[in-house]
């Protein structure tokens, strides 16, 4: 059984059941650097973003509704190093990003070892600008 679609990460499909999420959180970490002053607070200068991280929580009840292949196929990514695209049901382009982590806790197996409930969290990681070929070149 299958749902509209939610979001969408590379080829992997959020979906409302099945490989579906209950949350997606954001996080920026920006740097600002702190230069000493004599007699007065210490003056802070940005240097720019360091990171983004999303972090997308769900749970599988691959039984009833699917979706622990598809949690498998993020899984290879994840291992093989493949950067996956993150994309809203909106259309809104969240960017390349790398899965950092997949964390899992299955229960409720059947008698063969299958599990009933598997909730799952995946951290991702924004990827920056990346050098391309002409910088490495110096610019040729």
């Amino acid at each position: 059984m299958s749902g509209p679609v939610t979001m969408a990460l590379g080829p992997f499909l959020f979906r409302a059941h099945g490989f579906g999420y209950a949350g997606v959180g954001r996080k920026l970490d920006t740097a600002w650097a702190e230069i000493e002053a004599a007699g007065r607070l210490n003056a802070l200068q940005w240097t720019g973003p360091r990171s983004e991280t999303v972090s997308i929580t769900g749970v599988l009840f691959p039984q009833e509704f699917g979706g622990e292949g598809t949690l498998e196929g993020v899984r290879l990514a994840a291992t093989s190093g493949v950067p996956l695209m993150l994309v809203s049901l909106g259309g809104k382009v969240f960017g390349r990003h790398a899965v950092q982590s997949l964390e899992e806790d299955r229960a409720y197996h059947d008698r063969t070892g299958a599990p009933g409930r598997n909730a799952f969290t995946l951290e991702l990681k924004r990827l920056g600008a990346g050098l391309s070929l002409l910088s490495l070149l110096g610019g040729l």
